[in-house]
């Protein structure tokens, strides 16, 4: 049973893909690649109908250019710096190619950027098949267009089970589905009123962690840190809404940790 729990949790994370650096080093907030894939998808199938899009990756443009994050950042997780786009799509005829490479490109850019929160300056394109007709709309509620991923290890809703125990603050069940104790479910219940915040989510299982940063020289005492997996709502910025529950979960308590978001999913 365990190897079949460490199997499905590594499963998780790597179909959420790399965790991309949102907004700057002080913002202390990543978003899951695929996540943030599934919304340029959307947006390229909306805005470039006649075009169908192919592998998308996002890594930094310079790694020379990276900064350190103010906070601890989640295992796996790039250094905030400019993020560089590359994508392959095909398209039809019905446009000339480079005004059509250069409207997807505006689309991603732009989605990238304002919907999302990307430091994204760098968008690289090549077109791999001419299409005779119109490439067919993904159905809404697919993963392409959502944006979501499947947490439970299973088909069906991304995280179910995981999420209805975690919107119910004060049930039996937070306790255990969020992790660190009563803090923890303190922790759960501030972040579920933010704004924006549709549900916990979790990679590895914990939407919330609470543990010790080690400090930045010898004579510095440890200071605690805390670190929140969530999926946020449709209409609202992911960047936005990290920065809201990293205030207000500092608020939330007496030591002022300092806190890391990892958005999972948009819904």
């Amino acid at each position: 049973m365990m190897a079949d729990r460490w199997t499905r949790m590594v499963r998780q994370q790597v179909g959420l893909g790399r965790f991309l650096p949102l907004g700057g080093p002080y913002d202390g907030a990543w978003i899951a690649e695929r996540a943030a894939s599934g919304v340029l998808r959307g947006a390229a199938e909306r805005d470039v109908p006649e075009v169908r899009l192919g592998g998308v990756r996002i890594g930094l443009a310079d790694p020379g250019e990276a900064a350190e994050p103010a906070v601890p950042a989640p295992p796996s997780a790039l250094p905030p710096g400019p993020l560089r786009l590359t994508a392959e799509f095909a398209a039809t005829a019905a446009w000339p190619l480079p005004e059509t490479a250069s409207r997807l490109r505006t689309a991603l850019a732009v989605t990238a950027t304002e919907r999302i929160g990307l430091d994204l300056t760098e968008v690289d394109l090549r077109i791999t098949e001419l299409l005779d007709t119109e490439p067919p709309s993904s159905r809404p509620g697919t993963p392409e267009t959502r944006g979501g991923t499947d947490t439970s290890g299973g088909a069906g809703m991304p995280g179910a089970a995981e999420s209805e125990a975690a919107r119910a603050p004060g049930s039996a069940g937070v306790a255990g589905a969020v992790g660190g104790g009563p803090e923890g479910e303190r922790v759960a219940a501030v972040v579920l009123r933010v704004p924006g915040v549709s549900r916990l989510t979790g990679v590895w299982g914990l939407p919330v962690r609470l543990g010790e940063q080690a400090p930045a020289s010898g004579d510095a005492l440890p200071r605690r840190h805390a670190r929140v997996d969530l999926a946020v709502a449709a209409g609202f910025r992911p960047l936005e809404v990290a920065r809201a529950v990293r205030a207000a979960v500092a608020e939330a308590l007496p030591d002022r940790p300092t806190v890391a978001v990892l958005v999972t999913d948009l819904d």
